[in-house]
């Protein structure tokens, strides 16, 4: 009889199945031509997520209206947003399963996650339907295991421009939203059919990725590398994490943020920055409703309901195929002048890009003005919002010590909802009071005042990080 086996004895067995496993993988020989159709799958994954994370705000007055019926219906789309907010969070949470199970079998079920998501809003006919469906996008997408794959799987030497090339390839990718709304949409209440064409095509990259794409050699070098330590080298590499991060913590990070003059001015500006928040998720309610209002009061209307109707279909869906062009092309500008110039030259250029672009595309729905013209500025004005935020979260890890850096990059998030729960504070329920129509209003008012103030400390309270040594760095520098 087969004697059992201990405890120690089945971790020791399930220990070596792993090694042989992944080493089975790393030596399984690669194609001539491997990294290109890694590169080709990784594009259409990564243009998947782009659509994925922003269809429904380019969608948003079509869905309101359909679903709510009602002058108030921005607003309480709003508030449905809020709720979908949790399971963002709780996507968080199974997100460093990768470094247990590898890259590949989460870039599969990422991708095919919100794909499914995408289809169940296309085939929901009900707002809880399309709630299931908003909470299922919003689990998936933060997890951004295609950017991990990338990063990992190509060369040093190449990886920044492949990176690079590929994030453009993906913004551009969200062309195909106003593509399907220009022959998938005839009228604004069949706005579910624009969902259907992406969802495939996660379905199809997703079944493309589990059939050619391997696993990185990074994550199986690291893998096996801590699979063949001895237990007590385990427990001393464990031992020397924990004392690396003896100060981490969000607490203790925003306590050391708030005693130095750099970290605490990076996050002042980052909250008043994000004061406009509302800009960025309702902008395509703030052209339909700029555009339906000029055309009422010119008169080629008769009521508001009947203009949205027709800009929907027309000025917006136009509108649309310039906003990927206008959010790439100002992402693109801010690392260049990032690398080049210094991070606080490139924070100061895109927020006056957002602040300037923003007023145009306001102004220019508002007066009618040529709607490609219009997206293309809408577009610079939510790149560079978003450019802005990433630039400051890079200034704030540079000017972080090493067992902090971690803790007070994560912080920035709090901070950056104090600035979000200003924005939604004020605009629920002026939104849910006045209607739809106040939108664009709401946006100036919040979005202008916030970057003026935010430029303002930007420029006279931070100092510049570029070529600072991430080794040595106290935070104490600029005291």
């Amino acid at each position: 009889m087969q004697k059992a086996l201990t405890k120690e004895e089945k971790i020791l067995y399930r220990r070596e199945r792993e090694i042989k496993r992944w080493e089975r993988e790393k030596n399984r020989p690669k194609g001539k031509y491997y990294l290109a159709y890694v590169i080709f799958i990784i594009t259409l994954i990564y243009a998947v997520d782009e659509i994925a994370s922003q269809i429904m705000t380019l969608m948003k007055t079509e869905i309101a209206n359909d679903l709510f019926k009602t002058e108030n219906s921005i607003g309480l789309l709003n508030i449905l947003s809020i709720l979908v907010v949790p399971f963002q969070a709780l996507g968080l949470v199974y997100r460093p399963l990768a470094d247990r199970f590898g890259r590949k079998v989460f870039l599969i079920i990422n991708t095919f996650g919100m794909s499914l998501a995408l289809l169940v809003i296309f085939l929901s006919q009900n707002v809880i339907m399309y709630f299931i469906g908003a909470c299922m996008v919003q689990f998936f997408i933060p997890h951004d295991m295609h950017v991990v794959y990338i990063m990992e799987a190509s060369t040093p030497k190449q990886r920044a421009r492949t990176y690079a090339c590929i994030k453009f390839v993906a913004n551009m990718g969200v062309m195909l939203v106003p593509l399907m709304r220009r022959f998938m949409m005839e009228t604004a209440s069949e706005w579910r059919n624009v969902f259907l064409v992406p969802a495939i095509v996660g379905l199809v990259a997703s079944f493309i990725a589990l059939v050619l794409a391997r696993e990185t050699d990074s994550f199986i070098d690291s893998r096996l590398r801590y699979l063949k330590m001895t237990d007590d080298e385990r427990q001393a590499e464990k031992e020397k994490a924990a004392a690396d991060n003896a100060q981490g913590g969000l607490i203790p990070a925003l306590k050391f943020a708030f005693k130095h003059k750099q970290l605490r001015w990076l996050y002042i500006t980052t909250a008043l920055m994000n004061i406009g928040f509302i800009a960025t998720i309702d902008y395509q309610a703030i052209m339909t409703y700029g555009y339906a209002q000029s055309h009422v009061a010119s008169g080629l209307f008769a009521d508001l309901a009947s203009a949205v109707e027709a800009v929907s279909t027309n000025e917006i869906t136009a509108a649309l195929f310039l906003f990927p062009v206008g959010s790439a092309v100002a992402q693109v500008i801010m690392g260049f002048i990032s690398d080049i110039k210094g991070r606080k030259l490139a924070s100061i250029v895109t927020a006056l890009n957002c602040l300037i672009s923003f007023i145009l595309f306001a102004v220019g729905a508002t007066l009618a003005w040529n709607p490609y013209f219009v997206g293309l500025m809408c577009g610079a004005c939510v790149g560079s919002y978003y450019s802005t935020n990433d630039v400051l979260i890079m200034m704030i890890g540079e000017s972080s010590p090493t067992n902090l850096r971690s803790s007070t990059m994560s912080a920035q998030f709090i901070v950056t909802g104090l600035g979000v729960v200003v924005s939604y504070g004020v605009s629920l329920p002026l939104t849910t009071i006045f209607g739809n129509t106040i939108i664009g209003l709401l946006a100036i008012c919040l979005l202008v005042p916030g970057f003026i103030a935010g430029f303002i400390t930007l420029v006279r309270k931070t100092h510049e990080t570029k070529g600072i040594n991430m080794d040595t760095v106290t935070g104490a520098e600029w005291d």
